[in-house]
């Protein structure tokens, strides 16, 4: 089985980050994406979705450095949901928790020290990463 989510959109709020210890940071915020298509009378249409994303440890380290409102991600992560109770009702939420992330920002747009961060690609929990490197012959595939 495979959850898998690959978005590219823009950051709709500077992201939240809070350490659940003290060396445990998570980052939250939205990211909107949108899809364009001509209706039948010729208009162009635009569609935004927003999502929830959620970002641990080292990933969300850079999140609190470099992220912003309006800055331009490539996330890619899994699909998870969660509940809780509030005053008697119950909430649901759906959240992508960010195991991959470049930033795509153009070049200076998003600085931090005068570092430029435009096309910078990290990944979180390398060792949780399924070894790829002997699907190069194609009878390995697994499709």
């Amino acid at each position: 089985m495979v959850n898998k989510v690959i978005l590219i959109g823009n950051v709709g709020n500077d992201p939240e980050v809070k350490y659940v210890s003290e060396d445990v940071p998570v980052a939250r915020f939205r990211l909107a994406t949108s899809e364009s298509y001509k209706n039948k009378n010729g208009e162009k249409v635009t569609n935004t979705e927003w999502h929830n994303i959620v970002v641990w440890r080292g990933l969300a380290k850079v999140v609190e450095t470099y992220v912003k409102k309006g800055s331009k991600l490539f996330i890619e992560g899994k699909l998870t949901y969660r509940q809780y109770e509030q005053d008697g009702q119950t909430k649901y939420f759906t959240e992508i928790v960010c195991r991959d992330m470049t930033m795509l920002d153009s070049k200076g747009t998003n600085t931090a020290n005068n570092q430029n961060t435009a096309s910078s690609a990290v990944r979180e929990s390398p060792t949780d990463i399924n070894d790829t490197e002997n699907f190069n012959d194609v009878d390995d595939l697994p499709f």
